[in-house]
């Protein structure tokens, strides 16, 4: 199709011209030279055919009749595209452009367009939202509206939209409860590591401490010449256990209650009811003492690493009492009561004499067993001559 254009120059456009008006018809019918009259010869150029619009007629000889004139090529008008089909019909108008964004009309903006994304406002967007997925479209579809909801970052969102973003993050009843279970054992985790840490930690610390300041206490009395009685109170100290080969110096004190002598990091004798023991400065009989081997200063941790011949040595206000480890029970069930025995049971002793007992719990850190270590005294040293060669070297 191609583009209509005017033959000539008027004060009036065509179509507006009544047909009544002379040279109206004639101007665009015979009178613009195209074609011959009904007797053969062509028509004369119309008027205003010589103003360059229309056609001129080529100069030369003259024609014969029917022949036709020939005309000089019209220099060409731009050309113009047909007219889009879609300018005929009614249509929404372009949004207008905000200020100062790029120029309204972009290939961008009319491609969007020409996709068939959804144009108009808020209302209009969110109605096609719903009509797509339904009225209650659930997390996905108010996710994917908020996404077409202009496409731009922090959108105020309506207060339904809100309240259903909400819900969808809100957990479910399975992940509150896996969380509340995670923070049970969390915690009991801590509680537990605690509870170790003071076990192992924090009553060595204060039982070191407690024994130290017995210790100390017991040689000061000494020191100054007070004399303690011939019998003890439950708890109190009265002599100091040294073993040179576990670098072990802890007091000993009257009794085997946990609280009132072992917890404090000391050692106890037995001198309760039928496991009473005899005392060092007996001249016969069994010192029998039990301490803890694991948690609240261990002093026999390690009693077990001792051999024949080994050092156990008793101070007390007046005398040093040596013993050498003799025989070591590895096992034994904690009712054995015989070990404590004036001749201790499988001791390898045979007769009495002056013996010593250290008992304690085993395996470590349980109370299951007990481990049994006998010594056999060696040598009775007065404090007036000094230490004796096993505290000196």
């Amino acid at each position: 199709m191609t583009a209509l254009r005017p033959e000539r120059e008027s004060d009036t456009s065509y179509g507006q011209q009544s047909y009544g008006v002379s040279g109206a018809f004639e101007d665009w019918s015979g009178g613009g030279g195209y074609g011959a009259s009904p007797q053969g010869e062509p028509y004369p150029p119309g008027p205003g055919s010589g103003t360059g619009q229309g056609v001129q007629p080529q100069s030369g000889p003259p024609r014969h009749p029917g022949q036709y004139a020939s005309y000089d090529p019209v220099p060409e008008e731009s050309y113009l595209p047909p007219v889009d089909e879609e300018t005929v019909a009614l249509r929404i108008p372009d949004p207008p452009t905000e200020p100062g964004a790029p120029g309204a009309g972009s290939a961008a903006s009319s491609g969007a367009r020409r996709d068939g994304s959804a144009q108009g406002g808020r209302a209009a967007r969110r109605k096609a939202a719903k009509r797509r997925h339904g009225r209650h479209g659930g997390a996905a579809d108010t996710s994917s509206a908020a996404a077409e909801d202009g496409g731009r970052a922090g959108a105020p969102l309506s207060r339904v939209e809100a309240r259903r973003q909400a819900r969808a993050r809100k957990p479910g009843p399975a992940v509150v409860a896996s969380r509340a279970i995670g923070e049970v054992f969390i915690t009991t985790g801590v509680l537990m590591l605690l509870f170790v840490t003071y076990q192992l930690w924090w009553t060595n610390v204060r039982a070191h401490a407690q024994a130290g300041k017995e210790a100390s206490s017991l040689q000061n009395d000494w020191a100054s010449g007070k004399r303690n009685p011939g019998a003890f109170e439950p708890g109190q100290g009265f002599a100091i256990l040294h073993i040179p080969k576990l670098d072990v110096v802890v007091p000993i004190a009257e009794g085997t209650n946990s609280k009132g002598v072992l917890d404090r990091g000391m050692v106890g004798h037995y001198a309760e009811g039928a496991l009473k023991t005899a005392m060092p400065g007996d001249k016969t009989g069994n010192f029998g003492l039990a301490g803890h081997r694991n948690t609240h200063g261990e002093p026999f941790r390690y009693i077990n690493k001792l051999a024949p011949g080994d050092p156990i040595v008793v101070e007390t206000q007046d005398e040093y009492f040596v013993y050498k480890m003799a025989s070591i029970l590895p096992v034994t069930p904690p009712s054995n009561t015989s070990v404590l025995n004036p001749v201790p049971t499988g001791s390898g002793f045979t007769k009495p004499g002056r013996y010593i007992t250290l008992t304690t719990c085993t395996p470590e850190f349980t109370s299951k067993y007990r481990m049994i270590v006998w010594g056999k005294m060696v040598e009775e040293r007065p404090r007036s001559k000094g230490k004796p060669d096993a505290l000196v070297s």
